[in-house]
């Protein structure tokens, strides 16, 4: 590890010295988040896991349905089914922080009686296998949106923990021990002028005898 460059001077030891002060409480503060970070951000993975497995299952069950459905009725009868939205959906974005990470808040506002009755349709032109896909889509909806903010908060949380990462490694391998290795170099320097020093006086005092 390189030294700094420096002047061997008191005053630079006292310098350094509360530079190196200052380095390990970050340090000690940043490792900290760090483990904090990574805390949260393994029960978020736990979450998002579990989510993910409930909604896909719900999902594979709906597109199956629609697949039968799809080969056993009128193409054109599905098509303008779905052709036109069956409700509104509106999204409200707000954010929380969680260890300095600013993450959002998903809130998600559309009519509940939508689950009730999706879609309008005759019965005579549908089928149980397209009343069982849409009532799957419609009840996996909530999880849906919910899925999505736990993913984009994950994806933050590991942004953060890697720049925190490096923040910690950069100080534990590079900037302390620099300082460190900087500040044993000037109290040698000064050790060894200290020595010079009195070697001088000596020498000066027996050219006096």
């Amino acid at each position: 590890m390189a030294i700094k460059n420096v002047n061997p001077t008191r005053m630079e030891l006292a310098r350094l010295s509360k530079q190196l002060g200052t380095a390990k409480r970050g340090h000690k503060l940043l490792k900290d988040k760090q483990d904090e970070l990574m805390r949260q951000f393994i029960l978020l993975i736990r979450e998002n896991n579990v989510l993910r497995k409930q909604v896909e299952k719900e999902m594979t069950h709906a597109m199956k349905a629609f697949r039968l459905a799809n080969a056993t009725l009128n193409e054109n009868f599905i098509e303008e089914l779905f052709i036109l939205p069956a409700t509104e959906v509106s999204l409200d974005i707000s954010e929380k922080n969680i260890m300095s990470v600013v993450v959002p808040v998903m809130n998600f506002d559309y009519n509940e009686t939508y689950t009730d009755t999706p879609l309008e349709y005759g019965f005579l032109n549908s089928n149980v296998p397209l009343d069982l896909s849409i009532e799957r889509f419609t009840s996996v909806l909530p999880q849906l949106l919910k899925l999505t903010e736990v993913e984009k908060t994950c994806q933050l949380m590991a942004e953060e923990i890697e720049k925190t990462r490096r923040r910690v490694n950069a100080l534990e391998y590079m900037t302390i021990p620099e300082l460190e290795e900087t500040i044993y170099f000037i109290k040698m320097k000064l050790e060894e002028n200290e020595r010079a020093s009195v070697t001088r006086m000596i020498k000066v005092k027996n050219m006096g005898k």
